[in-house]
């Protein structure tokens, strides 16, 4: 594959902070997205979730999107096959995956197995569009993946020899699998408004969750209490509109392995929202595996910014 447009100027240095600033907020609503998914999914099955997040996501988004739609629409038309993909992985696959995995596997597992994602992003950048990391990056990713593995084994490495795995497991690794695909495969998304963009792939996102979610809801009648309205409520407007603009045009501006480095944030915002949400005790290993992965995401970044102070030199 290559991609459809040429890449990027290099963002200025304030401008990689403000988009590294962007992906911070991002995984800490996407972490909040898998807290509320945990929370609810005995009230809301996966895929009447993920529609009623999508169709929620859409009505946001239709009323300041429908014109740049019909606008770019020429050029929809010639890419239309390049949406659909994007659209139902990242939007659909992923999303029904990650919803039906955490009904069924725990918090430890699902958080041990999405610190693969900036690993795998780096392994299809460089399958698909044959991007060479830097040193710095399989560093960040290798010490981040440490990090992570800290908060979760807690700090006991014999802690591995008790972990299980089942159904939802495999669920939630083929929604890492997507998620990292989606990621990479960024570097396709033609040219069109970033609103566009969203409420196109949000549509697909509806249309391919509505059969599954129909089917569900015949023998899992829904209740709407206040509970799970607020449900709706969190997951269309902040990990959907607010988190997706930000994180395409992210990636769209610093690559998809810079940008996937910052994923491992995700685990570590988890175990913080742990704390008030589920009434988790914050110990030690927490804040040893936060400085280890903090670390694994600064350590590219600060060698991204180094090697561009000196292509700028004269």
């Amino acid at each position: 594959m290559r991609p459809s447009s040429t890449a990027p100027d290099r963002p200025s240095p304030a401008r990689v902070r403000a988009l590294y600033a962007m992906l911070t907020l991002v995984m800490l609503l996407w972490a909040g997205n898998s807290m509320v998914a945990r929370a609810v999914h005995a009230e809301i099955p996966p895929f009447a979730l993920a529609l009623g997040r999508w169709a929620g996501a859409l009505l946001v988004v239709a009323p300041f999107a429908w014109r740049r739609v019909i606008a770019d629409w020429p050029v929809v038309r010639q890419h239309w096959g390049k949406i659909l993909l994007l659209g139902l992985i990242g939007i659909g696959g992923f999303n029904a995956l990650l919803y039906s995995g955490l009904r069924y596997t725990t918090a430890t597992n699902g958080l041990l197995i999405q610190a693969a994602i900036p690993a795998l992003v780096l392994c299809f950048d460089g399958l698909l569009f044959k991007a060479r990391p830097r040193a710095a990056q399989i560093a960040g990713v290798s010490i981040a993946a440490i990090g992570v593995l800290t908060i979760i084994l807690k700090a006991d490495p014999a802690a591995l020899l008790s972990l299980s795995f089942n159904i939802g497991d495999v669920l939630v690794l083929c929604a890492v699998l997507a998620w990292s695909l989606y990621t990479a495969l960024l570097r396709l998304r033609p040219p069109i408004d970033p609103l566009s963009f969203l409420a196109l792939t949000f549509a697909i996102g509806v249309l391919a969750m509505l059969p599954f979610a129909i089917a569900e809801l015949r023998s899992f009648p829904l209740h709407f209490t206040p509970r799970v309205l607020g449900a709706y409520a969190y997951v269309a407007l902040l990990p959907s509109v607010v988190a997706y603009f930000l994180y395409n045009k992210a990636v769209g501006e610093l690559g998809a392995g810079a940008a996937g480095q910052v994923i491992s944030l995700q685990p570590l915002f988890g175990a913080l929202l742990a704390v008030p949400l589920l009434g988790e005790a914050l110990h030690g290993y927490h804040l040893a595996g936060m400085a280890i992965i903090l670390a694994g995401i600064l350590i590219p970044a600060m060698a991204g910014r180094r090697s561009r102070q000196a292509t700028a030199s004269p």
